[in-house]
């Protein structure tokens, strides 16, 4: 029994992992990576769908997106949503192919990302940290309806600190790799 809630815990807490890479894969770095486009939505033909759901996105530098959607009568649609995102992109259209060039970060603009990056860490450990309290209120409860011992108690919370303390440094890892690639000029 308490190994089931083990599991469970480690699979809340790898999931809360997973989210925070793609979290993290959404504040924009110098780099261009497909990836900073996919919270984006363009309105074809009456419905939000993903831009990746339209359109091909590539790398063709460093620094340059480009977006080639499937239809070529629905670019001027995707060319919108791209403007109105919150990304601050500006693409520039040449036919069917859209190209976004990625502006250089600033100082204070790279400050700003990291500040996001470490709210997206700490929402993590919360969520990590939710995680192991509703464990060990599983374990509280087993121990009151006498199905274990006080030591196997005692165990199980030290096991799933045990735990904890292992995602929460992976968290920890990738905001240091995070904050490295926002800082790298």
């Amino acid at each position: 029994m308490i190994n089931e809630l083990k599991e469970d815990a480690k699979q809340r807490m790898t999931k809360t992992i997973e989210a925070l890479g793609t979290n993290f894969n959404k504040i924009r770095t110098g780099r261009a990576h497909p990836s900073l486009l996919d919270g984006l939505r363009v309105s074809y033909y009456g419905t939000d769908t993903p831009l990746s759901q339209i359109a091909n996105i590539g790398v063709e530098d460093a620094r340059t997106l480009t977006v080639t959607p499937w239809e070529k009568n629905i670019v001027p649609d995707v060319e919108k949503a791209i403007m109105k995102s919150d990304l601050g992109l500006n693409p520039s259209t040449a036919g069917s192919v859209i190209r976004i060039p990625m502006p250089m970060l600033t100082e204070e603009t790279r400050k700003g990302y990291i500040k996001q990056a470490r709210q997206e860490a700490e929402s993590a450990r919360v969520s990590i940290r939710n995680a192991r309290r509703d464990v060990l209120s599983d374990v509280k409860e087993l121990l009151k309806e006498k199905e274990i011992s006080e030591d196997e108690e005692r165990r199980a919370q030290d096991d799933v600190q045990k735990i904890t303390d292992q995602y929460i440094a992976e968290v920890d890892k990738a905001l240091v790799a995070k904050e490295a690639d926002l800082m790298e000029i």
